[in-house]
């Protein structure tokens, strides 16, 4: 399998930003928090949507199909 770019380059950007946290999920959390307090970005919460009814997912592809 080819290697994909983005995602080591999404891979090595995490380990950076997590090693100067020494890899401590809580003191990630709280400069997330932080940044996002001061606007840095916006989190989205949105309500989780109901399943459609009457559609299944192919186990090949995992594209809806219709019942």
């Amino acid at each position: 399998m080819a290697r994909d770019t983005i995602v080591d380059e999404v891979r090595r950007v995490r380990k950076k930003y997590a090693a100067r946290f020494g890899f401590d999920l809580d003191a990630i959390y709280r400069d997330l928090k932080e940044r996002e307090r001061r606007g840095e970005f916006t989190a989205v919460y949105r309500r989780p949507r109901r399943p459609r009814t009457g559609t299944r997912v192919r186990a090949e592809g995992g594209k809806a199909a219709s019942s």
